[in-house]
């Protein structure tokens, strides 16, 4: 009893003391640095924009979603070359994505690839990379939401040679539909303004986000073989593409950074089921490259190195302290306050920092998140590290095909009905994130582990 209850308190302090100090050094260093620089200058000057290849890899992808990402494309506010190539593939609902295709068949800068059977993302993303000539390439999901000048941030911040990939930042476009979704919103908010904002002060962020995510294309014909051709346990490794892309830059000795007023506005999962398949399919490939990244530390910043214990060693003393207070609690008539505090504190803290930070009080609600965390993200971990040879996508599902006899979905037109106050209230959500500035500064200083 005594022994459960010391090793419950003990855990749970260091756990404290670390977040303390990680959380701390994170806070410091993900405020905006003072760049009077090369980015400035570029953004008010006349500059030669490099050419742009957008590759947006579609499965099973809903019309209205994939109607929306395109058209965001389209709309891009960019004064150099911008070729998109849309990659089906091998979807089993060409029929009803069909429609959409054909709004851009006669637009010059758009190429519609049909791939007769399923690839994978990261092959399908391959055999354009080495087909087409562009001097950068930017990775969009085919449910992500760019806003106009996603194109143009990206790329100014791609004038810098020594930068091999950039990413933007994610917000959730359907953050309001339910409970979760809104909580996945501000781990975004969280994981793009705190953690990739203090790692690329050092020029490296440790995972450039799927959803939108720009590389130099001299680099990637360094690493493509790399990346084609990864394994784990002498099997291929299909997900996790991004982490594990930003992970090859790095270690190739180019910087990858973080831009976070190139906004694009992403499809999260709004039931716990799909959530919880897409978390254990990130922590499995966190975990595979997690190896891979400990190389690196030794050639990066010291705050680096806390990152990684940070991320790794925390949630590890969590779990102890939490499974020695429950076990406290079962066997004896003790009750673990002192776990139970500190851990509510911690919370209470991070959650009104990030409230602070972001100018908006919702963030005090992600206090929720710390009883999933415990109960529910954690033994899943656990299990994602039991599992790691599993390659499941988990998450791949047919959308919208009908059934025989059924009607094929149409897209509606995109500025009316449901579709249109979906669409402004995804600008309006940019507005906002916009004119508060992405840390809670003013803006003109100013969406997983994720694939």
């Amino acid at each position: 009893m005594d022994l459960l209850a010391t090793t419950s308190a003990v855990a749970v302090s260091s756990y404290a003391l670390l977040s303390t100090v990680y959380k701390s050094a994170q806070a410091l260093y993900a405020q905006p640095a003072n760049t009077s620089s090369l980015q400035t200058d570029m953004g008010q000057s006349e500059v030669a924009l490099p050419s742009v290849d957008v590759i947006v890899p579609c499965f099973n992808e809903d019309p209205n979603t994939l109607s929306k990402c395109l058209e965001s494309i389209a709309g891009q506010d960019y004064g150099g070359r911008l070729q998109v190539y849309v990659v089906d593939d091998g979807s089993a609902n060409r029929d009803v994505v069909g429609p959409v295709h054909d709004l851009y068949a006669n637009d010059p800068r758009f190429s519609i690839i049909l791939l007769a059977k399923n690839v994978g993302k990261r092959k399908a993303q391959i055999a354009v990379i080495r087909s087409s000539s562009g001097n950068l390439v930017l990775n969009v999901d085919s449910d992500t939401i760019l806003a106009a000048d996603v194109v143009k941030k990206l790329a100014l911040k791609m004038q810098e040679p020594e930068v091999g990939a950039a990413m933007g930042q994610l917000i959730a476009s359907n953050r309001s539909q339910t409970w979760l979704t809104k909580l996945i919103d501000m781990e975004y908010w969280l994981a793009c303004n705190e953690e990739r904002a203090a790692q690329a002060r050092f020029g490296a962020v440790m995972c450039c986000c799927g959803p939108c995510a720009m590389y130099r294309r001299s680099a990637l014909a360094l690493l493509l073989d790399q990346y084609e051709t990864q394994l784990f346990r002498g099997k291929p490794s299909d997900f996790g593409e991004d982490r594990h892309l930003t992970i090859l830059m790095l270690k190739a000795g180019f910087r990858t950074e973080y831009v976070p007023d190139a906004i694009a506005a992403t499809v999260v999962p709004d039931s716990l089921g799909p959530y919880l398949r897409q978390q254990l399919r990130w922590a499995r490939s966190t975990f595979r490259d997690t190896f891979l990244a400990l190389r690196l530390l030794p050639e990066l910043d010291g705050y680096l190195t806390l990152d990684v214990v940070g991320q790794n060693l925390g949630p590890l003393l969590l779990a102890l302290s939490s499974l020695a207070a429950l076990a406290q609690l079962a066997v004896g008539d003790s009750v673990p306050w002192w776990t139970g505090l500190t851990i509510a504190a911690m919370t209470i803290t991070r959650c009104s920092v990030a409230a602070f930070r972001a100018r908006e009080l919702r963030f005090i609600g992600f206090s929720l998140h710390t009883p999933i965390n415990i109960f529910i993200l954690l033994p899943l971990k656990a299990y994602a590290l039991c599992t790691l040879s599993n390659s499941d996508w988990l998450s791949r599902k047919l959308v919208n095909v009908p059934s025989a006899g059924e009607k094929k979905a149409t897209i509606p037109a995109t500025n009316t009905g449901s579709s249109a106050a979906a669409t402004a209230e995804i600008v309006e959500a940019i507005r906002k994130r916009r004119s508060r500035g992405s840390s809670g500064v003013p803006a003109t200083d100013n969406v997983c582990g994720g694939d």
